[in-house]
């Protein structure tokens, strides 16, 4: 376990939840130095946007005493009491404005309304921090906006964490609470997890419900940034949970994604792909890292065999659908608020308005071909294994410094976004440091509904591989 007596910021939820069980540690105490470490870190790297210490105290001091009932009385106490958790930008929280990382949004409104990730968070215990930042409408892979500025990785301040969980990524980096909730709509919990070395795991389709429904359709997940795969397990408990509010949610799921976590891959069939058949310029550092872990996964016991699934670069299909996301966002704009916009959303809205009814429809069929395809494929294996992303954190920069084109857009991360296509469950990993000193991912993909062998999986390889921790 962690040294808890130098750094209760450093300690997983599952290590903390331990240490409320036995009374060696306190929800108050845990919360106080974690609050104390967002004063001193995040002015560094800007991860939130918003942090409530005085309701964060309060959700504190009233899970301390769930937990001493509990240790008398052995009266219940939630999934996740106690532990420092924070809120992606884009995802409704009741009390604290939800602007989505943009100048357009009035901040002076009723706010209302818990999404559902944030009811289930609250019901469980958890103890709400705030707010992390995202880039405008999470609309990038990136974490910059005109509203919210530049966040910046934990490993190295010139890099940025990813997106469009940014924020979320780099303050579980950072010990700024060990859990965080993201959204992932073509890598957004999965690349900011692989740049900043944490764990991020994008679940089913449906599998977490969500209100509202994101303008980017059915390509968009709610997901875990964790400090272990443990802990993704615990908080994809809690955030599975139903809602009636979204009509595309999966049925409610007994599953116990903590059961079976430890039971390792002796036997599972692993599809290794490299390149997915088409990524160019993968990093080689990050090829010869992941091609290690891939060796590791043979010696715990899985066949694994190295084949590439068989279909072209979808790039054209999201980045197509993505776009149309943004024009539909753009279209609900006064022209006053449009004035006020990110440089990349106007971009990205701009070709949206380019595209005509049968190309959208076209863009549609393809996808589901694409989906079809890998529902077949995975037929034939229980896994898919690749890189997360094919390059290691690049430099921070501003809203509009690149011009905004599907290439920029995604080109670099070829192995996220095929499956927000097809809705599969896919998490990443840390894999190793570069020689610069920036994480790497390993992305391990499931069949449809297969999220628990996905996690059994991640842990399986975590065990041999051990989550690293920035110094900052």
């Amino acid at each position: 376990m962690t040294d808890h007596t130098t750094d209760l910021t450093q300690a997983p939820a599952h290590e903390l939840l331990a240490l409320y069980r036995s009374g060696q540690a306190s929800p108050v105490d845990v919360t106080k130095a974690v609050l104390q470490r967002i004063v001193r870190v995040n002015p560094q790297i800007n991860a939130f946007c918003l942090v409530d210490e005085q309701a964060a105290l309060a959700s504190a001091r009233a899970s301390e005493s769930r937990w001493q009932a509990h240790r008398q009385q052995g009266s219940p106490v939630g999934a996740l009491d106690g532990v420092p958790t924070s809120i992606k930008d884009l995802i409704l929280t009741q009390g604290w404005p939800t602007l989505r990382g943009s100048r357009t949004i009035d901040p002076n409104q009723a706010w209302e309304v818990d999404a559902p990730a944030t009811a289930r968070l609250r019901e469980a215990g958890a103890v709400l921090l705030g707010k992390t930042t995202t880039p405008e409408f999470g609309c990038k892979g990136e974490t910059n906006s005109p509203a919210t500025g530049i966040t910046r990785n934990p490993w190295n301040l010139n890099r940025t964490p990813g997106g469009s969980s940014g924020g979320t990524a780099a303050a579980v980096a950072a010990g700024l609470g060990p859990l965080s909730v993201g959204t992932d709509g073509a890598g957004s919990v999965r690349i900011p997890a692989a740049f900043c070395g944490n764990v991020g795991l994008k679940p089913s389709f449906g599998r977490v419900p969500a209100y509202p429904l994101s303008p980017f359709g059915s390509v968009a997940h709610l997901g875990p940034h964790t400090m272990s795969v443990r802990d993704a397990a615990l908080m994809t408990n809690v955030l599975k949970q139903p809602d009636a509010r979204d009509w595309t949610s999966l049925p409610p799921d007994a599953t116990d994604y903590t059961v079976g976590l430890e039971d390792g891959v002796r036997g599972l069939r692993i599809a290794y792909s490299p390149t997915l058949g088409y990524a160019r310029n993968v990093h080689p550092e990050i090829a010869e890292s992941v091609a290690t872990a891939v060796k590791q996964l043979e010696t715990l016991g899985a066949h694994v065999e190295q084949v590439d699934p068989g279909f072209e670069d979808p790039l054209e299909i999201t980045t197509g659908l993505w776009f149309l996301g943004a024009y539909t966002v753009w279209s609900g704009l006064t022209a006053e608020q449009q004035a006020l916009a990110d440089p990349d959303f106007r971009a990205e809205a701009a070709m949206g308005a380019q595209m005509s009814a049968l190309q959208v429809q076209q863009l549609n069929q393809r996808r589901g071909v694409l989906g079809s395809h890998m529902r077949q494929f995975m037929r034939r294996y229980d896994l898919l294994v690749t890189p997360a992303v094919a390059i290691p954190a690049f430099e921070a920069r501003s809203a509009g410094a690149v011009p905004m084109n599907p290439e920029s857009m995604l080109g670099w991360t070829p192995f996220s976004y095929p499956f927000n296509l097809t809705q599969q469950p896919a998490i990443s990993v840390p894999c190793g440091l570069t020689r610069g000193g920036l994480p790497m991912g390993l992305q391990i993909v499931g069949p449809m509904f297969g999220d628990a062998l996905v996690l059994r999986a991640a842990r399986a390889y975590e065990s041999v591989m051990p989550v690293a921790r920035p110094v900052i």
